[in-house]
């Protein structure tokens, strides 16, 4: 299952960046009957162990979760529908899972929980807010990395607002 993104990692000096990438099996694929209740099950077991040799093999490895309420999610949805300039993202899987939230929040919190690891942990970012989310995200990131002319102070502090890891985030 994994060696789809494998291709993609990586090499000395890159940045790479998936959009849902293999966790598409722990959220999506569940609630929409896309995997087999086996091989969700055995993607929770497997994953862990896949992101452990991703880290041992020195990669700086970060898993974000892009959290949204409800409500938001639905004005989202909405403006994919009838902006024609977002039309684009706007997909039959979106009308699918437009009332299955409950099913989708259950899958996400047993992926979480399952797969948040001290070497490799769930960042949870609350999300609402697009800018600020955007900016948790870099600021995580950029101060996480070691690099020349690395500097906090431009960086910034992390809003725990906004920002937080695991399960525990998810629940307040």
């Amino acid at each position: 299952y994994y060696q789809r993104y494998v291709a993609h990692f990586p090499t000395s000096g890159e940045f790479v960046t998936f959009d849902r990438s293999w966790y598409n099996r722990g959220g999506v694929e569940p609630v929409m009957g896309f995997c087999t209740p086996e091989q969700h099950e055995k993607f929770l077991g497997e994953t862990p162990h896949f992101e452990r040799m991703i880290c041992n093999e020195g990669i700086h490895f970060f898993k974000f979760w892009l959290n949204i309420g409800r409500e938001t999610q639905l004005e989202r949805f909405h403006d994919r529908r009838w902006s024609p300039l977002k039309n684009w993202k706007f997909s039959p899987i979106d009308v699918a899972g437009i009332n299955k939230w409950d099913d989708y929040t259950k899958a996400r919190d047993l992926m979480v929980e399952r797969t948040h690891k001290e070497f490799a942990p769930w960042i949870v970012v609350r999300a609402n807010d697009k800018r600020r989310a955007r900016l948790a995200v870099i600021r995580r990131i950029l101060s996480s990395l070691p690099y020349d002319g690395r500097d906090l102070e431009i960086v910034g502090k992390e809003d725990k607002k906004i920002i937080g890891e695991g399960p525990s985030f998810l629940e307040k």
